[in-house]
């Protein structure tokens, strides 16, 4: 039989009044109720000054009489959500390191899949919290890597923390108040054209996917060349009609290269992904184009390119790092820290720091034989 809600209320407050402190996914289980329906109790509860909510946790008010002080809620039995677009290829670093970083703290990883999917990081998200999850890791399918005007305001009305991975809003949109942490692509691309001119090289080439990491990497590619003094090279015919089919996207790209070099100008050239780079440098070859001769290559991102049978120069950035300083950044605001590790708000139970924070995790570069210098890395 389905409880009335105030007799929801009562059996809440009994609980927390005996108890001191409980987690919102522990309540919610003894309770039978889901938890979505205890949050909102819990609310309204809050709202009248009967209980206070902690992220995750509810305690009894300071200064009401209690039979223990309320502790901070411990990290054994909390569930940090995480929707990604998928655990392949690049996010199965970034996942990794979320869960170790979750699990070193004793609390649980869940994990949502969007595919990509319209609609589908919401439902996904939701699942999670109905589930018990007391925070969120997001990866939205924003096709640039941040939210178009109107689109992604579900990600700012979760009632649990939010930290969003591997994207970010621009100014003005209210997904920019979130928490974040991203690797710094812009950054990464503006490595490879300084090693590139390091080299000698003066007209560079940038040859990306369409994907939400594109638009950081024409932005550090401009700045870069501008920088540097470097000559402008015109952009790639997929920067303004992208290509959805991979065998047209391959085909423009070869065709754009090969004339890029005819020309007697462009002698390097950064290609995204790793995995697009190996494909194009044996067509390269085949249409006489010499790799690193003719043309040196750094590739963007780090997956496979030392597996290349012309090992690959790559930006590679650290995915694992990501997840982990991500997970931590959402562990803080849930009021816990992994063991081990100095909490300057320690003896303040359920504190977390207010300000927000934006992180950014640098790429490093790894030099091999396909940019023409001495390999020192693998």
């Amino acid at each position: 039989m389905r409880l009335h809600v105030d007799q929801r209320h009562e059996r809440v407050l009994e609980l927390v009044r005996e108890r001191g402190s409980l987690r919102v996914a522990e309540l919610a289980e003894e309770l039978g109720m889901s938890a979505v329906t205890l949050r909102r109790d819990v609310e309204a509860l809050a709202a009248q000054g009967l209980v206070e909510r902690l992220h995750g946790a509810v305690v009894w008010p300071t200064g009401q009489s209690r039979p223990a002080p309320a502790a901070a809620p411990p990290a054994e039995g909390l569930v940090v959500g995480m929707v990604v677009p998928t655990t392949d290829y690049y996010y199965a670093d970034v996942v990794r390191g979320a869960r170790q970083a979750v699990e070193a703290a004793g609390a649980r990883l869940t994990i949502g899949l969007s595919r990509y999917l319209p609609d589908e990081d919401a439902a996904q998200a939701r699942r999670l919290l109905s589930t018990g999850a007391d925070g969120l890791l997001l990866t939205p399918s924003w096709e640039r890597g941040c939210p178009e005007p109107g689109e992604g305001l579900w990600a700012v009305e979760q009632e649990v923390p939010v930290v969003l991975v591997e994207r970010s809003a621009p100014l003005g949109h209210p997904a920019a108040g979130l928490d974040r942490v991203r690797s710094d692509h812009a950054h990464g691309a503006a490595e490879a054209v300084a090693h590139l001119a390091g080299l000698g090289h003066r007209a560079i080439a940038l040859a990306v996917q369409d994907s939400p990491t594109a638009p950081r990497l024409r932005v550090g590619y401009r700045a870069a060349v501008e920088a540097l003094g470097l000559t402008p090279v015109s952009a790639a015919p997929l920067d303004e009609a992208p290509s959805r089919s991979e065998a047209k996207r391959f085909e423009r790209t070869l065709e754009y290269l090969c004339e890029a070099v005819a020309s007697g100008n462009v002698t390097a050239a950064i290609v995204h992904s790793d995995a697009d780079a190996i494909v194009l440098i044996p067509r390269l070859q085949a249409r006489g184009v010499r790799v690193p001769e003719d043309l040196a290559v750094i590739a963007y991102d780090d997956e496979v390119a030392g597996l290349a049978d012309l090992p690959l120069t790559a930006v590679a950035p650290d995915k694992h790092a990501v997840g982990a300083a991500a997970a931590r950044l959402l562990l803080d605001r849930l009021g816990v820290t992994e063991p081990g590790v100095t909490d300057p708000r320690a003896g303040e139970p359920g504190r977390s720091s207010t300000a927000r924070r934006h992180l950014d995790i640098l790429p490093s570069l790894r030099i091999r034989v396909s940019c023409g210098a001495v390999a020192v890395a693998s």
